[in-house]
């Protein structure tokens, strides 16, 4: 007996994803709208001598001189009418939030009278600061002060890579380099920067080119698996039973990865069976990537939050060169290169590596010659969901976690799938690692802001001489 068109069940299936999606997002939006953030993030939040904030729509920050926290300095926040829209001071660790009812752009002032003796702003031109503010985000703004020694730190909240701090990303490095007048010790921080947001790219997104190299599917919802992995990594060590941020990065790699099954053999398997069109496909994990992201939020809330573990870092600095890293940037390249290396071993070395690089060329004549597609596709789609959540706890880990972080992610993993060629695991990795590189360097002439886009002029750039990008063959795009 024939099967009845195809379009008669995709179809509504789509409406019905759109629909929930909406009814999902009306639910969060109802929630969010009655029960505003309290300061410092509400009843969830952790005490601020401990270091932990679940803030909401507000700025924040943490003041350090000679790498020691400074206390009951107060910081004054206005609006564009000069009113003032809020007053802190920073506590013994050195950390301060002010909450505001509503985005906009604001002035934050330090009171330099309110600074320790011998302890001075490093550019009295930076105080005070224009910042945006977005709704439901904390902004993260930079002073940097200098002891009596001389020397200083940066205060960003967060103590790593914040790539929401004004005027740049503020990782360990830069920050005890900031203020050199050299462009090479400038260079080499961003160099520094964007080494380690393409790794952890690179992470996140070997998954999207395998499982467009085995499937032929653009998933967008893959920047929620990213997302998955941080949250449940933070809320497993700094909000249920507070493991260590290893344990509880290895049980969020396993969530990922049981998720990455379920889609397969839940979705997108059954589609595949039905002979499912590419854009129709297409349209359900946009539908699936909508509904996961107001789930997500349900359960996060909004607002940014970090790692109990990595409040602030205190762990003494590795001097390379004109650089001094701290131990977490150190940690984040190695735990990125190990992970990088063991992925390209098992697609060069081992029976599974082979099939799937077999299947993603041709899954007929794989078939043929006895391979199990259907179990290399669903190893395939473990493999993502693993890495995928292991891209986000690093990226948690490097700055903070946010419900919107995958999604915010997913432009720049495609452009480095597609720079270094689609379908490929080795171009995903050496196309990441480009785009990261471009997105920090490019922060050296343009604003913080705008640095996506200068990745996204480095992708048109290459394609326009390797339409088929830097590993791709040709075959694979025409």
């Amino acid at each position: 007996m024939p099967k009845p068109p195809l379009r008669r069940h995709v179809w509504p299936m789509v409406l019905v994803v759109l629909a929930v999606s909406v009814l999902v997002g009306s639910a969060a939006g109802a929630q969010t709208t009655t029960e505003p953030p309290a300061p410092g993030g509400g009843a969830e939040s952790e005490p601020a001598d401990e270091g932990e904030e679940g803030e909401g729509t507000g700025v924040r920050g943490v003041l350090r001189a000679e790498s020691q926290p400074v206390a009951g300095v107060t910081i004054i926040v206005t609006d564009p009418d000069g009113q003032e829209a809020g007053v802190a001071d920073s506590d013994a660790e050195g950390m301060w939030f002010v909450p505001l009812s509503t985005p906009g752009e604001y002035t934050v002032t330090l009171d330099a009278e309110t600074l320790p003796t011998g302890v001075t702003l490093r550019d009295p031109d930076r105080n005070p600061l224009r910042l945006p503010v977005q709704g439901g985000r904390a902004r993260a703004a930079l002073f940097g002060l200098v002891g009596p020694g001389g020397s200083g730190d940066g205060g960003v909240s967060g103590g790593g890579t914040d790539r929401d701090a004004e005027g740049s990303s503020a990782s360990g490095a830069e920050r005890s380099s900031r203020g050199s007048p050299t462009l090479t010790r400038r260079v080499a921080v961003r160099l520094v920067d964007g080494v380690v947001f393409g790794l952890i790219l690179a992470v996140a997104a070997i998954g999207l080119s395998l499982i467009f190299g085995t499937t032929k599917l653009v998933n967008f919802a893959h920047g929620e698996l990213v997302t998955l992995g941080a949250i449940t990594a933070w809320f497993l060590s700094s909000e249920g039973p507070r493991l260590p941020v290893v344990l509880a990065g290895l049980v969020a790699v396993v969530v990922g990865a049981a998720a990455g099954a379920a889609a397969e053999t839940g979705i997108w398997r059954p589609l595949r069976a039905r002979r499912t069109g590419q854009f129709q496909v297409l349209v359900i994990s946009i539908g699936l990537s909508l509904v996961l992201r107001q789930v997500l939020l349900i359960w996060f809330k909004a607002g940014d939050r970090r790692f109990r573990q990595y409040g602030i870092q205190r762990e003494a600095l590795i001097d390379v060169g004109a650089l001094r890293l701290n131990g977490r940037d150190v940690g984040l390249i190695v735990v990125c290169v190990v992970v990088l290396v063991a992925v390209a071993l098992m697609l060069q070395r081992t029976k599974v590596g082979k099939a799937l690089r077999a299947v993603s060329d041709n899954p007929d004549l794989a078939a043929s010659s006895g391979i199990n597609v259907r179990r290399v596709i669903l190893f395939v789609w473990i493999l993502g969901g693993a890495l995928a959540a292991g891209g986000g706890v690093l990226q948690g880990v490097a700055t903070r976690v946010d419900y919107l972080m995958g999604f915010q992610l997913l432009l720049l993993m495609f452009a480095g799938v597609i720079l270094g060629g689609l379908g490929t695991a080795y171009g995903a990795m050496v196309g990441s690692l480009v785009v990261g590189l471009a997105t920090e360097l490019s922060t050296l002439w343009i604003s913080s802001e705008l640095k996506t886009v200068a990745a996204l002029v480095v992708l048109v750039l290459v394609l326009l001489v390797r339409p088929q990008g830097l590993l791709g063959s040709r075959d694979r795009v025409g």
